[in-house]
């Protein structure tokens, strides 16, 4: 026989309250707010204005106070109801989408925000009074069902954002720091996966709620669902991200996937997480990591400098991974790896780019590749060479990244490939010599010590290749201090004939 609480009033048309309302007056109070916030578009406004006004004024009553009560049969599927409830307070405060939701839009929104943050937080206060009571018991299932929207409210506000004050991200940090002091979680990253081993974060529940707007379809309909997703993919990291890869793979793809290269970043951004935080095995299974990898070289083709800056790291520390599946035996050649397909591309864009940004970010990350290749890399000698010859003679601006960067890759290139440096002796001696001279001579606002940098790094690099040709430097550079009418390049010379003749060698 069901109890007379049970016998409660349907759900009234347009609320999207799934199931049966409580019948009492707190729960009859919530369920017009709710069909408040659900009503036609041409009241909509007006409506949900009058609906904030009245579920702070249902707040504030006394009669609140019992809204955790769960010996009250009448209260049955309140929690529930305030889950709704919040989900609702969370979409009023979204950020408008597209072109159209900008300036008075945006400041309308961090105003909405405020409003609905002052709200959750007497919600919150609630939920802690009743945690310190003795005749509240439901105050954990009502928290169970209010943390995740509440959560995704902070982080969209907290954010510094287009559609963000200081008003509305002080307030929505206060309802992330009452959200945190509530649930007993001494940071975010324990909020989501819960503090310790044997507790459940709320991972999955944020994820499920974040889930209808992060398909092909819907996933620009709020601008701030991204930025949510992937902040809140941040905080998760090894060993609890590995139990959440098919909730989380899927839309860092599909972000990275997009037109814009803000997005593609951003998705660049969170698959790069993924791959450090979830093991090789998982990554290898079902192909996971070979899509990955063609998601990210495609990236490769274009030529905004921070992309390509993101994915060349990302792939570095990839590479690993896809080796893992590779075998190779003895008695045959090494077979070609995704490292070698990638460096080939790099150097066949490095060779022509005029572009100061992107010659930077590809010197930049030179010598890792060298460095991941070690003696594979005489596969890709002859263009090496190339792109070391040219931009050792380009200057770079007053921080000389790209040359400073290039000497470390043809170091290390020299170190790895040293049988096959003699051969190369003469145009590596002529460029190192020629850069010596130049930056000797550099009467620019290039800092004395970014100078010397390049000095050092030259000098160390002749070291290196008079050591590598067994001599030969030291024989060909004979004459040229006693005929050398700069004193700082004969010095440098004079150095390196030193060093040669059994000095020591502080180089690494």
């Amino acid at each position: 026989m069901e109890p007379d609480g049970s016998r409660e009033s349907p759900p009234r048309e347009g609320s999207s309250f799934p199931g049966p309302w409580p019948s009492s007056a707190l729960g009859q109070a919530f369920s017009q707010i709710l069909h408040q916030f659900a009503g036609q578009e041409s009241r909509r406004g007006k409506a949900r204005n009058a609906a904030l006004r009245d579920l702070s004024a249902v707040l504030d009553a006394k009669e609140c106070d019992q809204l955790f009560a769960g010996s009250d049969t009448s209260l049955r599927g309140m929690p529930e109801m305030l889950g709704q409830v919040a989900k609702a307070l969370g979409k009023y405060a979204a950020p408008p989408e597209g072109p159209e939701g900008g300036g008075d839009r945006h400041s309308e929104v961090a105003e909405k925000a405020a409003a609905v943050g002052f709200l959750f937080l007497k919600l919150l206060r609630k939920v802690e009074t009743a945690k310190n009571s003795l005749v509240c018991p439901a105050w954990k299932a009502g928290l169970r069902h209010l943390a995740g929207p509440i959560y995704i409210f902070a982080i969209t506000h907290n954010l510094e954002q287009p559609w963000t004050s200081p008003k509305s991200q002080g307030v929505a940090g206060q309802v992330l720091a009452l959200l945190l002091q509530v649930t007993e979680c001494g940071s975010v990253a324990g909020f989501l996966h819960g503090e310790n081993e044997d507790e459940k974060g709320r991972f999955t529940a944020v994820m499920g709620l974040l889930k209808p707007d992060l398909n092909k379809d819907s996933w620009k309909s709020n601008p701030a669902t991204k930025h949510v997703f992937s902040w809140t993919l941040q905080k998760v990291t090894r060993p609890w991200l590995s139990q959440h890869l098919e909730r989380v793979l899927p839309p860092s793809l599909l972000i990275s996937d997009d037109y814009q290269t803000e997005n593609k970043i951003l998705g660049v951004h969170c698959l790069h997480h993924i791959v450090l935080n979830v093991p090789a095995a998982d990554l290898l299974q079902y192909n996971r990591a070979q899509v990955l990898y063609h998601a990210l070289f495609n990236h490769l083709y274009t030529r905004e400098h921070h992309l390509i800056q993101a994915v060349l790291l990302c792939l570095l520390d990839l590479f690993p991974i896809l080796e893992k599946a590779l075998h190779w035996k003895g008695d045959a050649a090494r077979p070609t790896t995704h490292c070698d397909e990638v460096l080939q591309l790099i150097l066949m864009h490095m060779e022509p780019e005029h572009r100061l940004l992107l010659r930077r970010t590809y010197a930049r990350n030179l010598p890792a590749f060298v460095k991941r290749l070690g003696i594979l890399t005489v596969r890709h000698l002859k263009r090496l060479d190339r792109v070391i010859i040219g931009y050792l003679e380009v200057y770079d601006g007053p921080e000389e990244e790209a040359r400073l960067k290039i000497l470390e890759a043809l170091k290390l290139l020299m170190q790895y490939t040293w049988p096959r440096v003699p051969c190369r002796l003469v145009v590596l001696l002529k460029a190192l010599l020629k850069l010596i001279c130049d930056v000797a001579r550099d009467s620019s606002l290039t800092p004395e010590s970014v100078k010397s940098a390049l000095l050092e790094e030259a000098t160390d690099c002749l070291i290196l290749l008079d050591r590598c040709s067994e001599g030969q430097v030291k024989g060909l550079l004979a004459k040229i201090p006693q005929s050398c009418e700069d004193s700082k390049v004969g010095n440098y010379i004079r150095r390196v004939q030193q060093v040669s003749e059994g000095a020591p060698y502080n180089a690494t």
